[in-house]
């Protein structure tokens, strides 16, 4: 996983700096959420590791998923992917355009995981305490798990905020070890 997401990340700088340049996030975010879904697909995995397989075929068969979003800069993208044999990357580097859109929006994307369910109003107060300490938007989403027995885990990016019981008692157990 490591080795994809470093080898991903100058494809998706690439990607985001051509968007930005040209204007066309939105696009370029579309086309490659679809392309991710065509690497996605086992039918279609194993048409574009197969060796026999010419790069135009490959290109025929995004163009018939995108259509009108295969525009000709996503096409030469396509292309340089399959010319160094990374098109296996594009969900990778569809995640970190992502990533450096939400950044460059002053948006933040943050996972919570809660011990127990949270209402609108806890999300709202949550998300807004946690604007305050990133200093950005907040895109949060959230899921549930019992296993932490109180509070809550806030994963945003590579930071992660361990406020459960769980972690604690964790904590506290390997200072009185120590």
């Amino acid at each position: 996983m490591l080795a994809e997401t470093t080898l991903a990340r100058p494809y998706a700088r690439a990607a985001f700096d051509l968007a930005e340049k040209n204007d066309a996030l939105d696009t370029w975010r579309s086309a490659l959420a679809l392309a991710t879904e065509v690497v996605e697909t086992d039918s279609a995995s194993r048409v574009i590791r197969h060796p026999k397989i010419e790069s135009e075929q490959i290109i025929s068969l995004f163009g018939d998923v995108l259509g009108e979003q295969l525009t000709a800069p996503f096409k030469h993208f396509l292309q340089v992917l399959m010319h160094y044999r990374r098109l296996p990357l594009v969900p990778e580097i569809y995640a970190q355009f992502e990533t450096l859109r939400r950044a460059s929006e002053q948006r933040l994307k943050v996972h919570v995981t809660s011990a127990i369910e949270l209402d609108s109003g806890q999300r709202d107060q949550l998300a807004a305490s946690l604007q305050k300490r990133f200093g950005a938007e907040i895109d949060m989403d959230t899921d549930v798990d019992a296993e932490l027995l109180g509070g809550l885990v806030v994963r945003a990016g590579d930071r992660v905020i361990d406020a459960s019981l769980r972690g604690r008692l964790e904590q506290l157990g390997r200072q009185l070890v120590r």
